[in-house]
């Protein structure tokens, strides 16, 4: 199962055009610079969202020399994966979160080790919290990624409440996410939720990705609707204060309806 799932991986590769991706990546490449920490939000277990993000981290050495990658993978797996980087370990050696673990993501984590050995300035970093480790997840995740060097853009994948940037919460318990404590620190964050509107495609259609920019409607209406509602915070009155834009999926027959004309 584990070898078809890959192969199906390679399979969406081929099928997913460059052309079509730098469209959804453009916008969000232009802001990754030095002295940047941009931080792309997913649901786990995308293939769209390894391939988007594994084309973002290339892009960004094409223009920048270096990148600095933060994933959420707990830091005790620093060595195990600094091993993996260097050659000397394999893969499926390392301990991966249940929720993000399947196979295109450590395909992923391969590819950033053949870049590596090819010469690629690429550093990988396990930001995650430990099981055992008494900090709030938000604030070492956040910790870590402010000790990353400056003079080198830094791009981060997590799931999707780790990316906003302010929350109003109900209650008083809401703690602030790894955007939204950085954000106050003062660095410069860039913010991409990716949103699904349909999770399973029928008659052999691909999930299509296009670029929603914050201030657009939609932006607010998928901040609110698909954020928003799954915690106890209020709505939001513009997606500017919160996200720097979104990566929308849909299936290919629904991006040529209404919602295709709805991104601006």
């Amino acid at each position: 199962m584990i070898w078809f799932n890959i192969i199906s991986f390679h399979i969406i590769l081929l099928l997913l055009p460059a052309a079509a991706l730098a469209a959804v990546y453009d916008p969000i490449l232009a802001q990754i610079k030095p002295g940047t920490i941009t931080i792309i939000g997913e649901t786990h277990k995308k293939v769209e969202s390894v391939q988007l993000f594994e084309s973002l981290a290339l892009a960004t050495i094409k223009n920048h020399q270096c990148v600095v990658i933060g994933l959420e993978i707990a830091s005790d797996q620093q060595s195990a994966l600094d091993a993996i980087m260097q050659g000397r370990a394999a893969v499926d050696e390392i301990a991966l979160w249940p929720p993000i673990d399947h196979p295109p993501y450590r395909r992923m984590i391969e590819h950033f080790t053949e870049h590596k050995r090819q010469g690629q300035c690429i550093r990988v970093v396990a930001i995650d919290s430990g099981v055992n480790n008494p900090i709030d997840r938000d604030v070492w995740m956040a910790r870590l990624l402010m000790e990353q060097p400056e003079n080198t853009p830094v791009l981060v994948l997590l799931g999707c409440l780790h990316t906003l940037k302010r929350v109003d919460w109900l209650n008083t318990t809401g703690r602030a996410s790894v955007a939204e404590l950085l954000t106050r620190w003062g660095y410069r964050v860039n913010s991409y939720p990716q949103r699904w509107l349909s999770d399973n495609c029928a008659n052999g259609d691909m999930q299509k990705g296009r670029f929603v920019k914050a201030e657009s409607p939609q932006a607010l209406t998928i901040l609110n609707d698909s954020l928003m509602a799954l915690i106890n915070a209020k709505p939001h009155h513009s997606a500017v204060d919160a996200v720097d834009g979104f990566v929308v999926w849909e299936c290919d027959r629904l991006s040529r309806g209404d919602l295709s004309h709805s991104t601006r």
